[in-house]
C-alpha cells in the first residue's frame, strides 16, 4: 500500500515538473562559451482568440561579455534564428528592447550588457492544438573578442493546459515596457537627406514635450549605412537630430528611402517609418536656417499682395495718394508709413495670439480665426462699411474731433491709413502663397521669439510696396493725374471690397445654415442696390450694374478662351470620404492609393486648386481610377482631428494636400499652390 502511494505522490511530481517544464527551456548553456546563458519562457497569457502565445526569450552576459541590437553599428551582427522546423507556428514577432551605444577602439556598436530579455510572440496556425518551437538560435557576443554561438530551442506549447508564470511575466512586460511602441505620441515633421555633408535630418514633434529623448535609425534599406548618435537641437515640442551617415562602401545617398525611426525620452519609446525627401532648405537646426526662414517670410508677405482679397485694400490705397498728389513728400511718406505700421501691428497681434494659445496648449494655425463666427461677422461689417464709402454712399468719421479713418478721403490724419494697413493684414489671412506655408509651418513650431520674427518679417514683406513709396515719395508722381476716371475707379475697388463682403457671408453658412445665409446675401445686395439709387440716381445705379454685369462676362469670355485649363467639370461629382488617418495605411496595403485634401470654405487658395486643378481633366479622371480612394479634412469649423493631422504632417495652415500609396506608403506631400503635373506625377509615383 505505501509501495502504491509513493508511486502515486511520484508520479504526480514527475507530471507536476513536466507542466512547468513544458513553460520553459530552463537555462542553456554551450561549454565552449560559458559567459552566455538563456532560457525561453511562456508567460501563460494568450490572446483572446487563443492563437497568440507570449513568450520571452531571457539573456544572461557575465562581466563585460556585450551582444547587439538589431541594427549592431559599425560593427557586429545581430542575433538570428531559424524556426523553420517548428510545429503549428504561423509566425514569431521579435520585440527588441531600446539599446545602448557603446564605443571601443573607436567603433560605435549598439546592443546590450549584463542582462537583456527579449519578449516574443509566438503566433499558432491552429490554437486548439499543441504547437513546438523548435529553432537554432545564432547569439553573437563580444568584449575584445567576438564569438558566434549556437543554440538549441525547443518550447512546447499546449494552449488549452497553459499556466501563468510571474516571474516569465515579469520579464515580458519589463522587455515590452523598453520595446517601442507604435508611434501616438510623437510625428515626423520632416526627414531629408543632404547629401554634400552626407547628414540626415530628422525633424520630429513631441505633444508632451522633451526632456532627454534618444533617436535610432535603421531599416531593411538602410541595411550597411551606419548612423553616427546625433546631434540633437530641441525647440519648444519640436526635436530635430542630425546623423552623419557612412559605409564600408563610398558615398552614401538616402534620397527615396525608407526608414524605420526610433525615439525614447523619460517616459515613452515609440518607432515609426518614415521616406527620406531631398530638400536640404525644408530644416532647420542653425540659425543659417533660421535667417532662410525669415527671408522665406519675407517673400510670402511680399506675395500676399497680390492675393484676390488684398487687391482691393492695395487699390484704396493707390488711390487715396493719387488725390493727395499735391500733398507734400514729408506727408506721403507718413501715411505710407501709417499703413505699413497697421500691416505690421496687425502681424504683431496675430504672433501675440499664437503665443497665447501655444502656452495654453490649444491648437495653432494660420488663418483659424476664420474658424470663429464672431470674426466673420466682424470682418462682414467691416467690408461693407468698406465698400459702401467706396460707392460714395456714407463718409465714417471716427470720434474725438478725428477727420476720417479712411485714408481715401485724403486728410491730414494718418489713422485711416493705419486701419486700412490692419484691415488688409485680416483681409489676408485666409489666403496661403509660396514660402508663407514654409515659414508659418517654422514660426507655430519653433521658439516664441522666433515666432514673433517670422511674424514681423511677414508684416515687413507684406508692407514692402508702402515701404518703399514711403523711402521715395516721389514716385507717387508717376502715377496717373486725378481726374473724372477717378470715380470709375472707386467704383471697380468698391465693387471689389463688397464681393469681398458676399464672399465672407457665405461662410457663415457652416454656422448658420445655408437658407439663412442665401437670405442675408440678398438681403445685403437689395438693400445696397435700393441705397444706391436713393443716394446716388439712377445715373449711378446703372453703371454700377453695367460694370458688375461687364466684369462677370469678362470671367466668362476669360473662361472660355482658356478652356484647356478651366473646362468643365466644375461640379464636384467625386466620391470623397472623410479623412481618417488611422485607416489611409490599412488602404494602402491594400494596394490603393489615397489623395488627401485638407481644405476650408474661408480658404481662397484651396478655393483655386479645387476649380483650376483638382475639378479640370486630366487630374479629375485621374481621381475617379478605380484603385485610388478621395479624403478630405474640412478645416471649415474647429476640428481636432484635422488640426493633428495636419501638424503630424509638419502644417499649420490649408491647403494641405498629399498623395499615399504602396510606392511612398508615408505619402508625398504636394505644393500649396497645385498644377496638373505636379498633382498626376505624384499619384503615378505613388502607385
Amino acid at each position: 500500500m505505501r509501495t502504491c502511494a509513493k508511486t502515486l505522490v511520484t508520479a504526480l511530481l514527475v507530471m507536476t515538473s513536466f507542466t512547468a517544464l513544458a513553460q520553459t527551456t530552463g537555462w542553456l548553456s554551450v561549454p565552449e562559451h560559458p559567459p552566455v546563458k538563456m532560457r525561453m519562457m511562456s508567460t501563460g497569457e494568450q490572446s483572446d482568440d487563443g492563437s497568440k502565445i507570449q513568450t520571452v526569450l531571457d539573456v544572461v552576459l557575465d562581466g563585460d561579455w556585450k551582444t547587439y541590437w538589431r541594427s549592431p553599428g559599425e560593427g557586429g551582427i545581430p542575433p538570428s534564428w531559424d524556426w523553420s522546423g517548428s510545429t503549428n507556428i504561423e509566425s514569431v514577432e521579435w520585440h527588441w528592447p531600446l539599446p545602448k551605444y557603446y564605443e571601443q577602439l573607436d567603433v560605435m556598436t549598439l546592443g546590450y550588457k549584463k542582462h537583456v530579455s527579449f519578449p516574443v510572440t509566438l503566433t499558432l496556425k491552429d490554437n486548439t492544438k499543441p504547437a513546438l518551437f523548435k529553432a537554432s538560435f545564432t547569439f553573437p557576443s563580444c568584449t575584445n573578442i567576438c564569438v558566434l554561438t549556437d543554440y538549441d530551442i525547443q518550447l512546447p506549447i499546449d494552449p488549452q493546459t497553459l499556466e501563468l508564470d510571474e516571474e516569465a511575466m515579469f520579464l515580458f512586460n519589463q522587455g515590452m515596457s523598453q520595446s517601442p511602441r507604435e508611434a501616438n505620441r510623437t510625428s515626423v515633421n520632416g526627414l531629408f537627406w543632404d547629401k554634400s555633408k552626407q547628414q540626415l535630418v530628422t525633424q520630429l514633434t513631441s505633444k508632451e514635450g522633451w526632456d532627454k529623448p534618444m533617436v535610432l535609425i535603421d531599416g531593411q534599406e538602410v541595411l550597411d549605412d551606419f548612423f553616427s548618435p546625433p546631434t540633437v537641437h530641441i525647440t519648444d515640442n519640436t526635436m530635430t537630430a542630425v546623423f552623419d551617415v557612412s559605409n564600408w562602401i563610398g558615398e552614401v545617398n538616402l534620397t527615396d528611402r525608407t526608414v524605420s525611426i526610433t525615439v525614447s525620452d523619460t517616459n515613452f519609446a515609440e518607432e515609426m517609418t518614415a521616406q527620406v525627401e531631398s530638400d536640404p532648405i525644408a530644416y532647420q537646426t542653425s540659425n543659417n536656417s533660421f535667417l532662410v526662414m525669415l527671408g522665406f517670410a519675407l517673400i510670402g508677405g511680399l506675395i500676399l499682395n497680390i492675393m484676390p482679397c488684398v487687391l482691393p485694400v492695395l487699390g484704396m490705397k493707390l488711390n487715396s495718394i493719387i488725390q493727395n498728389q499735391g500733398a507734400s513728400n514729408r506727408h506721403i511718406r507718413l501715411s505710407f508709413l501709417a499703413s505699413a505700421a497697421g500691416v505690421i501691428t496687425s502681424f504683431s497681434l496675430l504672433a501675440l495670439g499664437m503665443t497665447v494659445l501655444k502656452m495654453g496648449g490649444n491648437a495653432i494655425g494660420w488663418g483659424i480665426q476664420f474658424q470663429n463666427v464672431w470674426f466673420i461677422g466682424f470682418m462682414l461689417v467691416i467690408t461693407l462699411l468698406f465698400s459702401v464709402n467706396l460707392l460714395g454712399l456714407f463718409e465714417f468719421r471716427l470720434p474725438s474731433g478725428l477727420n476720417t479713418w479712411m485714408a481715401t478721403k485724403g486728410d491730414d490724419s494718418h489713422s485711416g491709413h493705419f486701419i486700412q494697413g490692419m484691415f488688409a493684414t485680416l483681409l489676408a489671412t485666409p489666403c496661403s502663397a509660396p514660402f508663407l506655408g514654409t515659414a508659418v509651418a517654422y514660426a507655430l513650431g519653433a521658439s516664441y521669439q522666433e515666432l514673433w520674427a517670422i511674424f514681423i518679417a511677414l508684416g515687413i514683406g507684406m508692407s514692402a510696396p508702402w515701404l518703399i513709396f514711403a523711402l521715395f515719395p516721389s514716385l507717387t508722381k508717376l502715377l496717373p493725374k486725378p481726374g473724372a476716371w477717378m470715380f470709375k475707379v472707386k467704383l471697380v475697388f468698391g465693387l471689389m471690397m463688397f464681393i469681398t463682403s458676399l464672399w465672407l457671408t457665405n461662410l457663415l453658412s457652416p454656422f448658420v445654415g445655408k437658407f439663412p445665409t442665401i437670405l442675408l446675401s440678398l438681403f445685403i445686395v437689395v438693400s445696397v442696390l435700393i441705397w444706391i439709387g436713393m443716394k446716388l440716381g439712377r445715373k449711378v445705379l446703372i453703371p454700377i450694374m453695367a460694370t458688375t454685369t461687364l466684369v462677370f462676362g469678362a470671367a466668362l469670355i476669360v473662361g472660355s478662351v482658356t478652356a484647356d485649363n478651366w473646362a468643365t467639370p466644375i461640379v464636384d461629382n467625386l466620391d470623397w470620404q472623410k479623412l481618417d488617418a488611422k485607416q489611409i495605411p490599412q488602404l494602402v496595403e491594400q494596394g490603393k492609393t489615397v489623395f488627401v485634401d485638407v481644405t476650408a470654405e474661408w480658404c481662397i487658395t484651396c478655393k483655386a486648386n479645387k476649380i483650376g486643378v483638382i475639378l479640370q481633366d486630366p487630374v479629375y479622371s485621374h481621381l475617379q481610377q478605380e484603385d485610388i480612394v478621395l479624403m478630405k479634412g474640412d478645416w471649415t469649423t474647429p476640428s481636432e482631428s484635422v488640426t493633428q493631422y495636419l501638424q503630424s504632417n509638419g502644417r499649420f495652415g490649408v491647403p494641405f494636400n498629399i498623395v499615399y500609396g504602396p510606392s511612398y506608403k508615408n505619402g508625398i506631400p504636394l505644393p500649396v499652390i497645385l498644377d496638373s503635373d505636379t498633382v498626376i506625377q505624384a499619384i503615378d509615383a505613388a502607385r
